[in-house]
């Protein structure tokens, strides 16, 4: 039953979640009222945080407090270095606090440049960027109260950010991400077109085309814009045709960062493509290995999969298990329940048990399979296979 508490909690905590890159982009919009010394340092610092040069980023957002301690920028970009961390290790709540330090002086900042002028622009952008991220970062963590609080004041001063600021290229990123989720949210999710009814309604394409204009035409939210295009065209369009060029172009200029370098990745394997993506998934278990900043057990275990997956498709059997057997291992040592990954890799195995003509071992697997959640279809599959042995 969907309650009255939880329909506006989910709302709120939509509101939290949605517009949590909206915001940051208005605020990028008015850098131009700037000097060019403070916006050197932030063009710098933006390639930091993206590369996850942590030290280096923050170096640079302190010289812009240094230059101007009455701005809130210095402050709100500072904070993003945090948010960054946690988000390449979302298990580690050791940078939370810092996080929510920054955030909060984001907000003081701001809110004395409200207490002159309540339609101070660069006050309500940055005031409305940390409160979005914030109410994210509670959403993660599951403070629900506090996420909605934040989100409800955030979509407030999206609303008059937008009739200040029209048609500003950076704007768009925040326009489309709102338009673009505001109606595919409701799509995937029916329960949500209540929670919906009473916020502005969606279009799908003109987002795109928003974030299609900002990733070519915005200063400072280029890279923004083409990240939220990534995950639209390969998570809810199902278009990796479209999402493989921007996970390209996004790899090449960040070669560092995991999650750009995973859609690629991903990209490779819903095309088809092979040699590619055993190519790339090979570089991202090194990268893992060798303990580079966001790659982690998780993203090794992924890896493990996908170049398993592709020394299977060349039909070397016996190495492919080795790879399997090691993905497996990760998944028990990872997570408690049944992941994807885990009931896939299982599933995986037991083709090519049926492949070696090893019929016991690979009926094992898939009775082993129909005893977890179903993922993916897998208990259809495995039912498949059961009565019919596995042919690559």
């Amino acid at each position: 039953m969907f309650s009255q508490k939880k329909s506006f909690n989910l709302r709120h905590l939509l509101i939290a979640t949605a517009l949590v890159t909206l915001l940051p982009a208005f605020a990028s919009a008015q850098w131009v009222l700037m000097k060019s010394d403070a916006d050197k340092l932030v063009q710098n610092g933006a390639r930091q945080v993206y590369n996850l040069q942590f030290d280096s980023a923050s170096a640079n957002f302190r010289k812009v407090i240094a230059l101007y301690p009455e701005h809130p920028a210095g402050y709100f970009l500072d904070a993003m270095v945090g948010w960054w961390k946690i988000q390449t290790n979302p298990r580690n709540e050791s940078f939370d606090d810092d996080f929510l330090q920054k955030a909060g002086k984001t907000i003081e900042v701001a809110d004395k440049l409200l207490e002159q002028n309540s339609n101070d622009i660069v006050g309500l952008f940055f005031k409305g960027g940390a409160l979005g991220y914030r109410g994210r970062f509670y959403a993660s963590r599951e403070t629900w109260l506090k996420a909605a609080d934040d989100g409800k004041t955030a979509l407030d001063i999206l609303t008059r950010c937008q009739k200040l600021a029209p048609g500003n290229h950076d704007i768009m990123l925040g326009t489309g991400i709102y338009n673009y989720f505001a109606a595919a949210l409701p799509e995937r999710y029916p329960l949500l077109k209540t929670v919906m009814y009473f916020l502005p309604h969606g279009d799908k394409r003109l987002g795109i085309l928003q974030l299609q204009a900002a990733g070519k035409s915005a200063r400072y939210a280029a890279t923004e814009a083409k990240s939220a295009l990534l995950q639209i065209f390969f998570q809810f369009e199902k278009d990796a045709s479209n999402a493989l060029p921007l996970a390209q172009e996004l790899h090449g200029q960040y070669p560092d960062n995991a999650y750009f370098h995973r859609y690629l990745g991903r990209c490779q394997v819903q095309l088809g493509m092979s040699a590619e993506y055993e190519k790339t998934w090979r570089d991202i278990l090194k990268k893992s290995i060798s303990g580079k900043l966001s790659y982690d057990k998780l993203t090794a275990r992924e890896a493990l999969y996908y170049v398993g997956l592709a020394i299977m498709s060349k039909g070397n059997y016996d190495l492919a298990l080795k790879y399997f057997y090691k993905c497996d291992e990760g998944n028990r040592h990872l997570d408690s329940d049944e992941t994807g990954f885990l009931v896939m890799v299982n599933l995986k195995i037991g083709n090519i048990y049926d492949m070696q003509g090893k019929r016991d071992l690979a009926i094992m697997q898939y009775n082993k399979v129909l005893g977890w959640g179903d993922r993916q279809n897998s208990h259809e599959l495995a039912r498949q296979y059961m009565a019919t042995p596995y042919a690559q």
